[in-house]
């Protein structure tokens, strides 16, 4: 008995011992801080590592994450300037950068962001109607992040980013906007068509009245050149009809044929000179002129 009671004392000396010792060592990890209290008053803020307090007289109150931190709040309904309800999600990325105020000056600084938040929406949203808030997220994230970094920076708190997540109008609504957004597909196509229409029919006259022209003077151009040739052949056929003539006629002229034989001779030329096409207009000398007169005078005789 008289051995079972000092090793009962070593043991509660052992315990107290290791109790002392948690309570007067400290560890704090990175990135956070702890709020000393000594005798229920703020006696100190601890940054990261080990530090050593007063037993039994400071205590860690809190420990204060100095990250930056992500809240995210449930959807919540506000109602836009022209009396509808719409649900908004927001997302707020906020910093403690004074631990001592985020523990004293607010009881719990998220649930005072949370409410800030919801009652700042409510102003900022209720001030603009359905169509002006589905275009203006930036607007409204700057409006909101204004305010609350301005409410905020007495509970040691720094908002860095404020972001809607969804606006979500009523069911009916989103059904009138559909059908909107799809009358006005139908209508934007139906005009793209009739332009392409338009288009393809312009196109397809100008095509035609290109190809009209084009055959036009394609057609004129052989005319002319046709009307051309057939002169030009007309012109050489004459100047060798004439020429050969002359050549006949010199020919004529220095044998000094007889005008009977003369006669006879142009009588069997004739036909083979009217042969040709061109052949319109015949030159007669006057030496053969008179000859075939002097033919015609033998052969009826003498006059009675």
């Amino acid at each position: 008995m008289d051995a079972v009671v000092p090793a009962v004392v070593v043991g509660i000396a052992l315990v107290f011992a290791i109790l002392l010792v948690s309570r007067t060592l400290v560890i704090v990890k990175q990135a956070n801080t702890a709020i000393i209290e000594r005798l229920g008053r703020y006696q100190r803020t601890l940054s990261p590592g080990l530090s050593i307090l007063v037993p039994l007289i400071d205590r860690v109150r809190t420990r204060v994450d100095m990250r930056e931190q992500v809240a995210s709040f449930p959807p919540q309904p506000v109602i836009t300037e022209d009396n509808l309800v719409v649900s908004i999600d927001t997302v707020i990325y906020f910093q403690v950068t004074d631990p001592k105020a985020a523990t004293y000056e607010i009881n719990s600084f998220l649930v005072g962001i949370e409410q800030l938040t919801v009652t700042t929406l409510r102003n900022v949203i209720g001030s603009m109607d359905l169509e002006e808030a589905l275009t203006s997220r930036d607007q409204i994230n700057g409006q909101l992040r204004g305010v609350l970094d301005e409410a905020t920076g007495k509970w040691g708190i720094r908002v860095n980013r404020v972001e809607l997540k969804a606006i979500d109008p009523p069911k009916s609504v989103q059904d009138a906007m559909e059908k909107q957004l799809k009358a006005e597909r139908e209508r934007r196509a139906a005009i793209l068509t009739a332009e392409g229409q338009k288009q393809a029919a312009i196109l397809t006259a100008e095509g035609a009245k290109t190809a009209a022209v084009l055959s036009a003077e394609g057609e004129a151009t052989a005319t002319v050149l046709r009307a051309e040739g057939e002169a030009k052949a007309r012109v050489i056929a004459a100047e060798a009809e004439a020429s050969a003539v002359q050549t006949i006629y010199g020919g004529l002229r220095a044998a000094d044929p007889q005008p009977n034989e003369l006669a006879h001779r142009y009588l069997q030329a004739i036909p083979e000179v009217a042969k040709g096409d061109s052949n319109k207009v015949w030159i007669v000398p006057a030496e053969l002129s008179g000859a075939l007169a002097r033919i015609k005078d033998g052969m009826s005789g003498p006059t009675p």
